[in-house]
């Protein structure tokens, strides 16, 4: 991923330049029609993560240029949010003064939502004992005026204190409704609420309204599963991570959707249970075997789909492929060529002024 400076570059004209080269490279795969939606050029990203410098009597964060490593004092952050800039300055106020508050601190962590919500995380090199904890809750009581809720989270080798609570409620507009979406303190979630929204609608908008089952892999806190339950019969949703199968069922409640079942199981432990090959308990809880799914979504990590997960989504009738790297993406395609054929692409610029990009494709069986 290559550094820019936010105030040198036209974002448009970044934009452009980005569309071109992901279109130069799909095109070996035959995509070369996408549908481009663009981000806010600024104060898009809802959480960030700062290293803490100390100097002196001065305390300040940075950040590393990913190419040469040099320290970039970051006193403003304009890719993020504004609650994410309020805050900043407001920690860096109250903790430089304060030795039990300052002493080996050495990062702060900012998750923020569109719904004026916040956790704010510190991370010491140093045991969090009684006289911090204190001073904490001072710093937890001052941060409430700059936000509607404002958690604060302390961490240190095996140790986590909380001052509030470890999630946020995000507010998810898609499609002129509004979703509530549980946001876990050091779980993925998607960082650019705008282009996270316009992902949703386009998925919806490919997934249509539909008298069959949806299979998601890779779920994550159900970010598009709530979204997309109400055009389907049911969801089947797995997810392996515990935090984020927490807040995907909990997700489900707030929202009263009752026609979802998330498990917590691998993509890869869920294939082998759907094919027979491995026995899991919680694939029979939920009764795998019951639904009756002809269109599979997935987000896989940056790897993509192994082979045994691509055996298991090429046997479905519809894909629909979310990917944060353009190569494995690519790889996936050509390896489903035979039964799959693209019929819509996207790009989703969740990281302005940055080469990454978001892309989505539809795979329609070819018979």
């Amino acid at each position: 991923m290559t550094y820019r400076s936010i105030e040198t570059l036209n974002y448009e004209a970044q934009l452009i330049e980005k569309s071109k080269k992901i279109r130069q490279r799909f095109s070996e795969v035959g995509i070369e029609d996408f549908r481009v939606f663009p981000s806010e050029p600024v104060n898009y990203r809802m959480r960030a993560e700062f290293r803490v410098w100390h100097e002196g009597d001065d305390l300040y964060y940075i950040m590393f240029n990913p190419e040469t490593r040099e320290k970039i004092r970051k006193d403003d952050f304009p890719p993020g949010s504004k609650l994410i800039n309020n805050l900043m300055q407001a920690v860096i106020d109250h903790v430089i003064d304060n030795p039990l508050l300052r002493n080996k601190l050495f990062q702060v962590d900012f998750l923020t939502t569109k719904s004026n919500q916040a956790i704010v995380s510190l991370l010491y090199h140093r045991p969090l004992e009684e006289e911090w904890q204190a001073e904490a809750k001072e710093l937890h009581d001052y941060l409430q005026s700059f936000a509607d809720v404002v958690h604060l989270i302390g961490r240190a080798r095996k140790q986590k204190v909380v001052f509030g609570s470890e999630s946020v409620i995000e507010n998810v507009q898609v499609n002129g409704q509004t979703y509530q979406s549980i946001q876990t303190e050091n779980s993925f979630t998607q960082p650019n609420s705008g282009i996270n929204e316009q992902m949703i609608e386009w998925v919806s908008e490919q997934a249509g309204q539909n008298n069959h089952d949806l299979l998601e892999l890779y779920c994550g806190n159900g970010n598009f599963t709530l979204p997309l339950a109400s055009q389907f019969n049911s969801v089947l949703a797995t997810e392996i991570s515990k935090g984020s199968v927490a807040a995907a069922r909990e997700g489900a409640q707030l929202n009263g959707i009752e026609n979802v079942t998330v498990v917590r199981m691998s993509a890869e432990e869920f294939s082998a249970a759907l094919s027979g090959e491995l026995e899991s308990k919680r694939a029979a809880d939920a009764d795998i075997h019951s639904f009756d799914c002809k269109t599979v979504l997935v987000d896989p990590p940056r790897a993509g789909l192994d082979k045994d997960t691509l055996k298991l989504v090429s046997q479905y009738q519809r894909i629909i492929y979310i990917s944060c790297n353009p190569s494995t993406l690519i790889d996936n395609i050509k390896a489903i060529s035979a039964t799959h054929k693209v019929t819509a692409a996207a790009m989703f610029d969740q990281f302005p002024y940055t080469d990454h990009i978001e892309t989505g494709v539809v795979l329609e069986n070819r018979n």
